[in-house]
């Protein structure tokens, strides 16, 4: 049985840098990649970032290009997400997600392409 518990989110001023963690049991080893998506109050789930199992593949939604970035640590099974100048529009709940899809790269943004989810970690960013 796969699980995915994510840590690392809190309240932040605008500016300022949080750390997400996802650490993954179970069958990790069939994981093509990992992703991060996230859901604002009011607002639908979108994509954040992806990469895949080595780690040489990777994506973001443009609105976090040059801020967050992604990587993962296989020896430790986590993932992590570093955010750095947060905005307030990053408040939301993240939720860390992986897929055994070979053709994740694909349609790596849609909600669809990843089976197993975590429970979300909450991240505030006061103005």
């Amino acid at each position: 049985q796969v699980q995915l518990v994510e840590s690392g989110g809190g309240l932040v001023q605008a500016g300022g840098s949080l750390k997400l963690s996802c650490a993954a049991s179970g069958r990790t080893f069939s994981f093509h990649a990992m992703g991060w998506f996230r859901q604002a109050p009011g607002k639908e789930r979108e994509f954040v970032s992806a990469i895949s199992r080595s780690g040489g593949r990777t994506d973001y939604v443009d609105s976090v290009k040059g801020r967050f970035i992604i990587s993962r640590d296989n020896a430790k099974n986590t993932v992590y997400l570093q955010m750095n100048s947060l905005k307030p529009e990053d408040t939301a709940v993240h939720y860390c997600a992986a897929t055994t899809r070979t053709g994740w790269f694909e349609h790596r943004v849609r909600e669809i392409e990843y089976e197993h989810w975590g429970q979300g970690t909450q991240v505030t960013v006061s103005s």
